[in-house]
């Protein structure tokens, strides 16, 4: 193994450095900045079981060094993901995560049920799907709901990443409910809920009216998320993600207790920023003599 390699349970991957569902397309969208088989993971876009349309515009608005996102999940679905864009990210020797949501277990489990015999080495599941029209009832707001989903993805036989929402209280108990369900590993976190107002057009910036707030904003709140939860789980592997700009960055959501990182809204500025962050990372463990990751995995815990 190298310096850089970590383990989530069953998986072992090259780096602990993956990218961030919907921030890297669909397939091989960044292969012209780096090479993508030195990351850890690319993790796709959302798909659900259907292709569809996502909410209207505008979907995207800035807000400082901050991006508000309502995109709505748009995708092509599935089957046409299989057959036209996972050969070629497999072709450029990608280590691949699938994501997958839906609006009733059926829906997620049909998805999962369509990556069966897929290339992929794991299935992120999307509950907190924060760009739908019923955000009061999202799934990764109830332990009960998130469990009944994890149960449902089962069924594609791949080890199930569960991505949750910041937006709840009770995220350490849903955490719980999804491990006690079968999750294999947690991802932490999803978009922070906010609000964008035109001032010019006297409207919301979106045209689903609120959205999620990414970028170097929310670092506190992800990094949180995953000190609690791996405080509470500590054999549970999680995924950090959430407003990490720089390779530091990576070190203190691996030092909160992730075993992986995801890069996402920095790419948007910076289509390099996953293999910069990584670089960043690498180096910041050969200057404190740091071997391995798993020297520093979860040591803020003391």
């Amino acid at each position: 193994m190298t310096a850089l390699a970590t383990t989530l349970g069953s998986l072992t991957l090259s780096s602990p450095i993956l990218t961030a569902a919907g921030t890297s397309g669909y397939g091989d969208e960044l292969a012209g900045y780096g090479d993508l088989a030195a990351l850890g993971a690319v993790v796709t876009k959302s798909l659900a079981s259907f292709a569809w349309e996502g909410n209207r515009a505008p979907r995207v608005a800035s807000s400082g060094p901050h991006m508000l996102n309502a995109v709505g999940l748009a995708g092509p679905g599935v089957a046409a993901w299989r057959s036209e864009f996972l050969a070629p990210l497999r072709a450029r020797g990608a280590t691949v995560v699938a994501s997958i949501w839906g609006r009733t277990n059926e829906e997620f489990a049909e998805a999962a049920r369509l990556m069966i015999g897929a290339e992929v080495v794991a299935l992120e599941v999307n509950v907190s799907c924060p760009n739908l029209e019923s955000r009061s009832t999202m799934f990764a707001h109830s332990a009960v709901a998130t469990a009944e989903v994890v149960r449902a993805s089962k069924v594609a036989g791949l080890p199930l990443w569960i991505k949750l929402s910041p937006n709840t209280p009770d995220l350490v108990d849903i955490a719980g409910a999804a491990i006690d369900a079968g999750a294999d590993a947690l991802v932490l976190v999803n978009t922070v809920l906010g609000l964008g107002i035109d001032i010019e057009r006297r409207r919301a910036s979106l045209g689903n009216g609120g959205g999620g707030v990414s970028g170097p904003g929310i670092l506190p709140v992800a990094l949180r998320a995953v000190y609690e939860c791996h405080a509470a789980y500590p054999h549970t592997p999680i995924v950090g993600v959430g407003g990490v700009s720089t390779g530091e960055d990576a070190v203190a959501m691996v030092m909160a207790g992730a075993r992986a990182v995801q890069v996402g809204t920095a790419t948007f500025a910076n289509p390099r920023a996953p293999w910069s962050i990584q670089r960043g990372m690498e180096q910041w463990m050969q200057r404190h003599h740091v071997h391995n990751i798993e020297e520093i995995v979860g040591v803020a815990h003391g």
